[in-house]
This record gives C-alpha cells, sequence and structure tokens, in this order.
C-alpha cells in the first residue's frame, strides 16, 4: 500500500484499488502498518494542514509524532509568554488540574458502581489537594483508583493488556493534544506540572490528565478480561477521541473540550484570574 500527495488530497492506492481524500477533512493519519510507503510531499502538506501524523512501532502502539516546525504566526510572542509563566500561578494550575483529574476518577467509579469506600476516599483526597499537590494527593488517589477498577494486583506500565490498552488511548489523546498546542504557537515541551527534561510533551502531559478516565473506562469495559489487544480496541480507542464531553456545562466533542480548555488555561495565566478555568467533565458509555 503506498498513500501520496494528489493536488491537496490524500490519495491511497492499494493494488488495483485507489482513494482519494481532501486533506482539509483530515484531523488525524495514523499509519499503523510496517509495509506502507509515503512521500515527503505529502508528510510536509499534511504539517501544512496541521493534521495529527502518527507512526505506529510493529507493536501497533503509536511510536512517532511528526509535527510542523512552528505552530502559526504568533509563535515567538507565545513562547515568549510561556517561558515567563510565573510559579505562583503555575502550582495554582496545579491544584486545579489535579482536582478536576480526581473528580473525574470519582465520577466514573460512580459511573460503574464500584466501591463506595473507595469513592469517599478520593473525595476526601480531592479535598486536601493544596497548591502544587505537595500531599501527593494525585499519586495517592491513582493508586486506590486503579486498583479499584482493575484489581489489587494491578500494577501500572507493567506488559498486560490493560496497560497496553491504557498507554495506547493516552498515547492518542496526547497527540491530539499536542497538535493543538502546536497549533496555538505553544511548545509541548515546557509544562505546568510535568517538568521532565527528557519528555518532550510535558505541557501536552498536563492537559491530558483530567481526561484520562475517558480512556480509562474504555479499558475497563472491553479490555478487563480480554486476553489479546486487537485491531478492534485500537480502532474504538482513536474514535474515543471524537466523543462529546462537558465543559462550562455546554456539552462539546473532545478536541473543541481541548481547544478550549487549552485557552482557559491561557487565560488564567494572562489574567491571574483562577475563574478563567473551566471543569471538564466527562461523559461515558455514549
Amino acid at each position: 500500500m503506498s498513500i501520496r500527495l494528489y493536488l491537496d488530497n490524500l490519495k491511497i492506492e492499494k493494488e488495483t484499488t485507489e482513494v482519494t481524500i481532501p486533506l482539509s477533512d483530515i484531523h488525524s493519519l495514523i499509519i499503523d502498518n510496517q509495509k506502507v510507503t509515503m512521500t515527503v510531499p505529502l508528510i510536509n502538506k499534511c504539517s501544512e494542514y496541521n493534521i495529527n501524523l502518527i507512526l505506529c512501532s510493529i507493536e501497533h502502539m503509536p511510536q512517532t509524532i511528526i509535527q510542523p516546525y512552528s505552530g502559526n504566526f504568533q509563535s515567538p510572542l507565545m513562547l515568549k509568554k510561556q517561558m515567563e509563566w510565573n510559579s505562583v500561578t503555575k502550582n495554582i494550575l496545579h491544584k486545579l488540574i489535579i482536582k478536576n483529574k480526581i473528580t473525574n476518577q470519582i465520577d466514573l467509579l460512580k459511573h460503574l458502581n464500584r466501591g463506595v469506600e473507595v469513592i469517599t476516599k478520593l473525595n476526601q483526597f480531592a479535598e486536601e489537594v493544596n497548591e502544587g499537590d505537595t500531599l501527593n494527593r494525585e499519586g495517592l488517589s491513582a493508586k486506590m483508583y486503579f486498583r479499584n477498577l482493575f484489581g489489587s494486583t494491578f500494577k501500572r506500565f507493567e506488559d498486560d493488556v490493560i496497560n497496553i490498552g491504557l498507554n495506547y488511548g493516552y498515547s492518542i489523546f496526547r497527540s491530539q493534544i499536542s497538535k493543538t498546542l502546536i497549533a496555538k504557537g505553544l511548545l509541548p515541551c515546557i509544562g505546568i506540572i510535568h517538568i521532565g527534561y527528557n519528555n518532550p510533551f510535558n505541557l501536552s502531559d498536563d492537559i491530558i490528565e483530567v481526561f484520562r478516565p475517558l480512556v480509562d473506562w474504555y479499558v475497563y469495559t472491553h479490555l478487563k478480561e480480554a486476553l489479546i489487544f486487537k485491531k478492534e480496541h485500537r480502532l474504538d480507542l482513536i474514535k474515543l477521541s471524537t466523543t462529546d464531553v462537558l465543559i462550562k456545562g455546554t456539552r462539546q466533542t473532545l478536541l473543541n473540550a481541548i481547544s478550549i480548555y487549552i485557552d482557559r488555561i491561557l487565560d488564567v495565566f494572562e489574567t491571574g484570574d483562577i475563574s478563567k478555568y473551566e471543569e471538564i467533565h466527562l461523559i461515558y458509555g455514549i
């Protein structure tokens, strides 16, 4: 199979079959086939259209994200502002993001009718989150939350179907977020909460926190008893990024909500007004 540029279209050629898709209609392009050939003009044109281009490994996991060299005409100005984000506002946003994340974890546990005791404890942790989360309420909540979802012996980052599903879903969301950050002239590597020197997606990993339980929901309902992470699971997790969520009481597609959410965070940095932050609330089972 080969994919190439034809005028301003993506042209897919496979044996005797040809399909043409306008690039303006494409948000994300995920290459999950090691035998696909792709032309450089198409890659460059995808970058020009700010298409989220992901290359998967032989294990079908997202491995490479191809991003445009620059975001928009305001990139230098946005970078200057991003470099000047003050630590006081960062700590406040750290608190708001983590509290929002824990609240969404609680909502998922309630949706799935999980343990009341764990929900009660997570509600306590959500109220105890302080600026900068120096009390590590995020870590404590995550430990109890994941074990309540996937069993007392579950551990993150082990090589099992549940973790593979979580990692795949998070990677897709992270790439969508990175695309939006770049389009706004921001650098994904300069974060609020995450500051890893070897992480090129620190800011993306900050933004994804409140959206993670949506992936957790899918993995719980489709992969908890699965023996193999199948193609259908990968396709479902990709489609998950087109579902709806709530922000400011308004139903938005997840992709629109990501953009609005980032704008509200930028408003907090710009004005210092905490009330500009808008919580994300997730919708399950849609």
